[in-house]
């Protein structure tokens, strides 16, 4: 059996001082594409903050890549976002670099320091999601689509054992996000382990995976209905 990429076991999340879920038990394996799904303020955004860090795990057991959620210290997060790819709604791209410094920007701040090296990997990630712009254009020159993908190319850049996408079709018109969703999908088939929060059930339908709802502080799997 191979080890849980991530896992909760009874945990409790909260935002503040409101519990968002308790007692919650929930294992994902590498490999696996995961959709977290559930309404708006259904406590999908909270889940993956605890992920990264941002959120502290407020009781109960959790782990992701290897790091005790329960016992996280500050200067392990840096350590443990390293080994994640995190890609949002907005992109969040620095809108005063363009694209080459946006990614090489990543690459330094993770103690790359071979010029030569950061060139190839950003090629490497530019070419893996398909994005053929001219890596000197800045985010404003691009739809949306396309900065999505070089937010993707960033969340690929040191090789993470786990990408985690919050809504990322949010922004995006239907066209465009099935495009997106289609590069998820090559991206699992490459073995990469992904956890895909979103509210897009039609998508959902599209695309394989497993399915687990966020609802009432719980957090339970939905059996898929066979066509």
């Amino acid at each position: 059996m191979s080890t849980p990429i991530l896992s909760f076991s009874d945990a409790s999340i909260a935002q503040r001082d409101k519990v968002v879920f308790q007692g919650v038990n929930f294992e994902m394996l590498p490999g696996d594409f995961v959709f977290l799904i559930g309404k708006t303020g259904s406590g999908k955004s909270s889940l993956i903050k605890t992920l990264y860090g941002d959120l502290p795990l407020k009781s109960g057991v959790g782990q992701v890549v290897g790091y005790a959620l329960q016992q996280l210290k500050q200067r392990q997060i840096p350590e443990l976002r390293r080994k994640l790819g995190v890609v949002f709604q907005d992109f969040k791209l620095l809108p005063d670099r363009n694209i080459y410094n946006n990614l090489e920007f990543v690459l330094k701040a993770t103690g790359w320091k071979d010029k030569q090296a950061i060139r190839k990997r950003i090629e490497e990630v530019l070419a893996l999601v398909g994005v053929n712009e001219n890596p000197k254009k800045y985010p404003f020159e691009l739809s949306g689509g396309e900065q999505q993908r070089v937010a993707i190319a960033r969340a690929l850049l040191n090789d993470p054992q786990l990408i985690i996408a919050d809504e990322p079709t949010g922004n995006l018109d239907p066209q465009t996000s099935k495009e997106i969703m289609q590069l998820f999908k090559s991206l699992h088939e490459k073995g990469m382990a992904i956890l895909m929060a979103t509210h897009d059930y039609n998508m959902i339908m599209k695309f394989p995976g497993k399915i687990f709802q966020c609802e009432e502080q719980q957090i339970f799997e939905v059996v898929r209905q066979k066509k």
